[in-house]
């Protein structure tokens, strides 16, 4: 997209119509389908109309997967950047293209009936409450939201605007998890009292001082689309550091590692012992040495590694309190009794995975709940089932890709709000915003044991460097009031999020 192609309006019209219209719509929402319009429209009981904010990477397979080989309609695909998104463009060149969603909103709002949401983290929650204000179902990629108090509000929401829910950590949907479940239900590992979970990730630039140069804005980018790319964050100039890809790195934008794939490989574990809010969280996290015996110092920054613990209370599923602890940086457990010294933990590379040590027995699997295995105190080894081989006298099944996360989402969106498919969903924000406010805790600790003030020598003292205790019923610390500025954000004027 050239510079002069990438806005359909000025920001300011954009504003005005987008409060207009999304205040009528809050008068009185309502779903109306397209058929009782009139001659030539197609029931939404055939066909989906979808737009897609976030069109490159990672939206591009949400996107194409929510096609569904043509099963629904894509009529708008909105990205700051397509150059980034080049290929969906190709892929659908009838659908209608925009940089900023609420012009996207503006202009076809009545012809959209459901938004694939895959930007960077820091905008999920602004342009989800945008899309459900007008009654569009929503799938999001996780992490949910950029911080806890977004993910309650769009949890919130959801039932509010009575519009079918999916977040896109789609091994919610792999049998691998069904399969996880299965086994504790039948008491297999006994209760569980321990987690363990961990990460090769970051895979990015992370832990790095915060640029200071000002190289050009790429061609395929303009100011006012970098302006929209910033969105609610804190204003900074154009770098290489922070977009493509590499925004997941600084908290103004990302969640680091903990976001990136907190929401895949703590589910399984939440899933499996029915998890609710934690109780506590506590941390500590690796250091960075330019200098002798200096640390660096980058609160704007995510670290290159963390230790996270989080303690959970007895669930109707396990009746045992839980403590849940998570590495990143590449740091990993070691094995436990029961698993063979030459079995690979987790991921069949050992790169990430999920512990869990029960009374009778351990249950491991690795990211998307792939690899399920159970070690029980008797030496047996259980794995997951392999599928039969295919039949070469048949025609190959048809796979359908990311387990039909987003297929089943879309069939939930047909059949409508509170339906049986829609409380079949795997991920729906029901459970997806507990779980994702969970994987956020974890970097609300991680940021407060940044916190420091000036002492004594020209040293400082770092005073968040303690056990936190947790309401979650009402988003809060108990006993330190300083990290309560991270549960939620400051939004830059013009995105507050309401």
């Amino acid at each position: 997209m050239s510079k002069k192609q990438t806005t359909n309006s000025s920001a300011d019209q954009s504003r005005r119509k987008f409060v207009k219209n999304s205040a009528l719509v809050l008068g009185g929402l309502s779903i109306v389908p397209r058929h009782v319009l009139g001659k030539g429209f197609t029931p939404p009981s055939d066909k989906l109309n979808i737009a897609a904010i976030g069109a490159g990477g990672k939206g591009q397979s949400d996107i194409i997967n929510a096609w569904v080989n043509g099963a629904n309609n894509v009529t708008a695909l909105c990205d700051v950047d397509f150059s980034r998104a080049k290929a969906a463009a190709d892929k659908f060149p009838d659908a209608k293209k925009f940089a900023d969603f609420r012009v996207m909103f503006d202009q076809m709002g009545k012809d959209i009936d459901a938004v694939t949401i895959s930007s960077p983290d820091h905008t999920h929650a602004i342009a989800a409450m945008a899309a459900m204000q007008l009654g569009k179902h929503v799938y999001v990629q996780k992490p949910l939201t950029h911080n806890i108090r977004e993910a309650r509000m769009l949890t919130e929401a959801a039932r509010k605007y009575r519009v079918v829910s999916q977040m896109g950590n789609q091994g919610a949907s792999n049998p691998g998890q069904t399969q996880m479940m299965e086994w504790f239900n039948k008491g297999l590992i006994g209760k569980v009292s321990t987690v363990y979970i961990w990460t090769n990730r970051p895979v990015w630039p992370q832990g790095i001082p915060v640029p200071t140069d000002k190289p050009a804005m790429p061609e395929s980018m303009s100011k006012e689309n970098w302006d929209l790319f910033i969105g609610p964050a804190q204003y900074v100039d154009y770098h290489p550091l922070y977009h493509p890809f590499k925004w997941r790195g600084w908290w103004n934008f990302g969640t680091g590692a903990l976001g990136d794939m907190g929401c895949h490989l703590i589910d399984p574990a939440f899933r499996v012992l029915g998890l609710g809010y934690p109780t506590e969280v506590e941390c500590s996290v690796g250091s960075t040495f330019l200098k002798d015996w200096t640390p660096e110092y980058v609160p704007e920054g995510c670290p290159t590694s963390s230790n996270v613990q989080l303690k959970f209370p007895a669930t109707k599923k396990n009746a045992s309190p839980v403590t849940m602890i998570w590495t990143d940086g590449g740091i990993r457990p070691f094995h436990p009794d029961l698993v063979p010294a030459s079995d690979p933990l987790g991921d069949n590379d050992s790169s990430n995975g999920v512990i869990m040590i029960g009374t009778k027995g351990v249950m491991t699997c690795g990211t998307y709940g792939l690899v399920p295995k159970v070690y029980l105190k008797n030496g047996t080894k259980l794995e997951m089932p392999k599928p039969p081989l295919p039949d070469p006298s048949k025609p190959a099944p048809v796979t359908i890709p990311e387990y039909a996360h987003q297929k089943s989402w879309t069939e939930a969106c047909k059949a409508g709000f509170d339906s049986k498919e829609h409380k079949a969903l795997t991920s729906s924000f029901d459970y997806s915003g507990p779980l994702t406010e969970t994987v956020l805790m974890g970097n609300l600790a991680i940021r407060s044991y940044n916190l420091r003030r000036p002492a004594a020598n020209n040293r400082f003292e770092f005073y968040g460097r303690q056990k936190l205790l947790w309401d979650g019923t009402n988003m809060r610390i108990t006993n330190f009031e300083d990290a309560n500025q991270f549960v939620g954000r400051e939004y830059r004027e013009g995105w507050k999020l309401a």
